[in-house]
């Protein structure tokens, strides 16, 4: 008798669990209810925040939304120079001539950038046949190309930039100052392609040769 009470109570016990279980589901569940749910634990769907355009007894105007600090720009959007950032005047041509000057330290740098974010693709001297090409079904421009060569310093921005066609853009990973600096480099080695003995300075021609 004993044991078929203890049995019983065993048997109620999981039938109990199952109820409570199916009760607790149910009540955090994302089906439709009338029913209001019952919040056993709040996880991430019920949280002390202001949705946008929502009251606030908090602030005096009643607003949870707040306006932005005056006189506040926008970091993305921010261009005291559009010329510079871009790469195009405000006539909507491509700059003609690359407003960083001429030094050998920024030569130096975009040779350093040129050989990371470049030379993959077109290689180390530019003829678009790098490493990335030889296994992909596409072809990198040749920067000595007479077409590409007579791009203007812009255009050679604005590519770097935004990409195109095949090419992605890297404006998120090159700074403005380091893509200019990519196209003084571009520039150094199609002079170099066509360069030749008179162009050496004569204290290391013999070097060269």
């Amino acid at each position: 008798m004993s044991f078929l009470s203890t049995s019983l109570r065993r048997r109620a016990a999981v039938i109990l669990g199952v109820l409570a279980l199916s009760a607790l589901s149910t009540a955090c569940s994302n089906f439709t209810s009338r029913q209001p749910p019952v919040w056993v634990w709040f996880d991430m769907k019920k949280q002390d925040k202001y949705k946008p355009q929502a009251e606030s007894p908090f602030f005096t105007d009643g607003r949870a939304s707040r306006r932005p600090v005056e006189g506040v720009v926008s970091q993305e959007t921010y261009r005291p120079d559009v010329a510079y950032s871009t790469g195009i005047t405000e006539a909507g041509l491509y700059v003609a001539r690359n407003p960083e000057p001429m030094t050998a330290e920024l030569l130096e740098r975009g040779q350093q950038r040129y050989n990371i974010y470049c030379a993959p693709c077109h290689d180390r001297t530019g003829t678009g046949k790098g490493i990335v090409p030889s296994k992909a079904i596409w072809v990198p421009g040749n920067l000595h190309e007479e077409r590409i060569a007579a791009f203007v310093d812009g255009e050679y921005y604005h590519v770097i930039a935004n990409g195109r066609r095949s090419m992605p853009g890297y404006a998120k990973q090159i700074p403005e100052k380091d893509r200019w600096a990519i196209v003084a480099y571009i520039r150094a080695l199609q002079r170099a392609w066509k360069g030749n003995m008179s162009d050496v300075p004569a204290e290391i021609q013999a070097q060269v040769r």
